[in-house]
């Protein structure tokens, strides 16, 4: 069997309605004007261009919170979590919001291509998102 496209995440929450969060997501960064979302069988498209920020953290930002419903699983886990904040518009005009929690061996690869095919400088939540990405 082929394999899927795209890295395994961890779909946390969002402010898209009709997803909800999902252990068995994939982000696929491929695609030269699309970032992909596979949720099971739902797929999610978002152009590049239309992506405004992109934050790392090991914490859920702040900001997007109070919109996203973390998974009691999540926060009893004692290792460290490397989160995702992905904001854009979407085809109404509305700001929307994803958060996706990516495995320690992959979170490199997802914000340099992040970084490279939107053209965006990723956002740090603090001082120890940014030096556990350069240690």
């Amino acid at each position: 069997a082929a394999a899927e496209p795209g890295i395994k995440v961890q779909f946390v929450g969002g402010t898209v309605s009709g997803i909800t969060a999902k252990p068995n997501s994939r982000l696929d960064l491929t695609g030269a004007e699309t970032l992909l979302f596979h949720f099971g069988k739902t797929e999610l498209g978002i152009s590049y261009q239309k992506i405004n920020t992109v934050e790392y953290g090991q914490n859920v930002s702040r900001r997007y919170a109070e919109a996203v419903l973390i998974s009691p699983l999540l926060l009893l886990s004692k290792s460290r979590k490397h989160f995702v904040t992905i904001g854009y518009v979407d085809q109404e005009g509305k700001q929307q919001a994803l958060v996706f929690r990516v495995e320690k061996s992959d979170i490199r690869s997802v914000l340099a291509g992040l970084e490279a095919r939107t053209g965006r400088r990723i956002e740090y939540q603090d001082g120890e998102a940014r030096k556990a990405l350069k240690g």
